[in-house]
């Protein structure tokens, strides 16, 4: 059996050009970084805006395994079903980090024959947007310290500095906390973020234009002053250089499935401490220039959807027409709350055996994922993520207890191994989905108090009784308020490996109070984000990392990318 790069690897690929003249992105709009990928100049949004949308579908999923379920490869493999029937559909997906790519999770770019390609593209550098934003995010950071050293003309409190370093690595056990200074600065506790959790990378996702990211850098909060004042970046005049090294990432790339179709890559924000969605440039000229548009959002519906609803989306003004819901067996099995399933081990060989009622227990969390969809007024359509050990019998039952939960239809999904051919039966489904009556609504108003909000979320989306409050978080909301802030929306910071804060918690958990330990103000990507239970902003390497695998052949090609 071919290695998920292998089959990418013996691809043959259009030349950007093509693909993109194929989806109607002209000539001069391009940008080329190669012969298989490009900028999209935004100068495109003004040429298309007299055209209609496409529909809009967004694809979640149940809380996953450590392994991951294939949200991403059922993504793409959607999408390549919705062309196999003779639709103009696009992809937008998110560019990955390279800590899970060189830590548990390997290569990101979907898998089997339903991926983006070029594949160690992808995965790696891609256009160097991460590495935009980790500089950006850097110079603001020694800008701080710069103005710590001399003489601290704006009064910053060193025990109030909410900007770490960032570094787009697994590298939590050396960096998470640290002391700076040690030479000739000012020497103070600090630590390292992933680059991707930068605010810098969830502004890229949420700007509409150039000047809006202007705008948006500027007013990011760093620290407060001892008279709790907020410290901008517009305040260090640091913003208008953060920006004009932004300025390029902020441009969509354009790729292509492993069968031709158009795909953008663009933004990477984590789903359990940023929103967890690509960009909203990326769907605005997608939605134009396609009659369909399937976007991911990370993790489960409890994280990056509802961040998709409630944040994506009432920044952007758009609604989705349809919710994909992705699930697998395996997970399900997992979800009866039997079997332990670890990052880099393989499964229990009792989640192999055949066992609809063991499927059928672990549905209880299929079905909280399919009501919080409907939470929102959108219908969904759940995709069964088949894996070679399935058994009918069990893909039956997923079946029987979706559709009792609500879900507008259940299909299984095949396109690891057969690519678009085997998204078909899920395309029709979906094409069916966006012409139902949808009565997209948004989970709070922006006029709710803060506590409402992050109580809403808590006990309607995770099913929680109640909210707790640390100190530090109570003290946060009455700052927050007092400043203003209490209007923005709520990205909430917790473990993806639960609907509840505690990763250990499988299945519908209930009955359970979700602790607020803390909250940070985003101000330029426009939210406030509590941390949840142990939630961290860097995360650290397995005992086994996927990068020991990575290496470079005889040839000169990448091997061992997933």
């Amino acid at each position: 059996m071919l290695s998920d790069l292998e089959i990418a690897q013996r691809a043959k690929l259009r030349k950007i050009e093509d693909v993109a003249g194929q989806a109607g992105i002209l000539r001069d709009e391009l940008e080329l970084y190669g012969d298989y990928k490009a900028k999209v100049k935004l100068g495109i949004l003004e040429r298309l805006a007299g055209e209609p949308n496409g529909k809009y579908i967004d694809v979640t999923a149940i809380t996953p395994t450590p392994l991951g379920e294939g949200k991403t490869v059922t993504t793409i493999g959607i999408t390549q079903g919705l062309r196999q029937i003779g639709k103009n559909a696009i992809v937008c997906i998110r560019q990955p980090s390279l800590g899970p790519v060189f830590g548990v999770k390997g290569g990101a770019a979907g898998g089997g024959y339903s991926q983006l390609v070029p594949m160690e593209d992808f995965n790696l550098h891609l256009t160097g947007d991460v590495h935009a934003v980790s500089i950006a995010h850097n110079l603001a950071a020694a800008f701080l310290d710069n103005s710590l050293k001399r003489k601290n003309r704006l009064g910053i409190d060193p025990d109030a500095i909410s900007w770490n370093r960032v570094v787009d690595l697994n590298d939590r056990w050396a960096l998470e906390e640290i002391v700076i200074g040690l030479g000739r600065g000012f020497v103070r506790k600090s630590g390292f973020d992933i680059s991707v959790a930068s605010e810098l990378m969830a502004v890229l996702g949420l700007a509409t234009d150039l000047q809006d990211l202007r705008r948006r850098v500027g007013r990011c909060v760093m620290a407060f002053t001892y008279d709790k004042k907020p410290v901008t970046c517009d305040d260090l005049d640091v913003a208008g250089a953060m920006t004009v090294l932004l300025k390029d990432a902020l441009k969509p790339t354009l790729m292509q499935t492993l069968e031709g179709g158009p795909a953008f890559v663009h933004t990477g924000p984590f789903a359990n401490i940023a929103h967890g969605n690509s960009s909203i440039l990326a769907d605005q000229i997608a939605l134009k220039l396609g009659d369909y548009v399937v976007t991911e959002s990370g993790f489960g519906a409890d994280i990056g959807m509802e961040k998709f609803m409630d944040i994506k989306c009432r920044v952007s003004g758009l609604a989705p027409h349809a919710v994909v819901i992705v699930a697998s067996v395996r997970a399900l099995k997992m979800h009866s709350g039997r079997f332990k399933v670890v990052a880099g081990k393989a499964l229990p060989p009792a989640m192999l055996q055949e066992d609809p009622e063991l499927v059928r227990q672990g549905c209880a969390n299929l079905a909280k994922h399919i009501e919080n969809v409907a939470i929102f007024g959108v219908p969904s359509v759940v995709c069964i993520n088949r894996f070679p050990d399935d058994k009918d019998s069990e893909l039956e039952a997923v079946r029987q207890e979706a559709l009792e939960a609500g879900a507008r239809k259940v299909v299984v999904s095949d396109v690891w191994a057969k690519g678009g051919k085997g998204g078909i039966e899920a395309a029709e489904a979906l094409v069916e989905a966006c012409e139902e009556p949808s009565d997209f609504k948004l989970l709070y108003p922006d006029d709710a108090s803060i506590k409402e909000k992050i109580e809403t979320i808590a006990t309607r989306v995770y099913g929680a009784s109640g909210v707790t409050y640390a100190p530090e978080a109570r003290r946060k909301i009455r700052l927050f308020t007092k400043l203003g802030y209490d209007k923005m929306p709520i990205c909430m910071a917790k473990t993806h490996l639960s609907l509840s804060h505690d990763a250990s918690l499988k299945g519908r958990p209930t009955g359970f109070t979700f602790p607020i330990r803390d909250i940070r103000a985003s101000m330029g990507a426009g939210f406030l984000y509590p941390l949840c239970g142990d939630m961290r902003t860097i995360p650290g390497l397995p005992t086994t990392p996927a990068g020991e695998s990575v290496d470079i052949d005889e040839d000169g090609k990448v091997v061992g990318l997933f």
